[in-house]
């Protein structure tokens, strides 16, 4: 089975759900005090949605699909980089005074 084989068989909701799940994940690693690890979890899911934006036909991106696929992949790109370089480079939260 080739690779055109495989992306021609992929089910149109598989790339949204996988980018979603990756996100949910990051939601809850938040939710559990662990921000950092959830920032770059998201911005893993925005270039993960990039890479598929990028290699998967028009046909079968689904959801991923917004504008062009050009402005896809630099707008989910852009994102999932500054997400990740906001969330490494963060290093102290806001102190509130008490």
């Amino acid at each position: 089975m080739s690779m055109a084989d495989f992306r021609s068989r992929l089910p149109v909701n598989v790339p949204i759900a996988l980018v979603a799940v990756i996100v949910a994940s990051g939601l809850v690693r938040v939710l559990m005090q662990h921000w950092r690890e959830g920032a770059a979890l998201i911005g893993g899911a925005m270039l993960v949605a990039a890479v598929l934006r990028m290699v998967l036909p028009d046909d079968r991106v689904g959801l991923l699909a917004i504008r062009s696929k050009a402005i896809d992949v630099l707008c989910y790109s852009g994102f999932g980089v500054m997400m990740i370089v906001l969330a490494v480079t963060i290093t102290r939260g806001l102190q509130l005074a008490t």
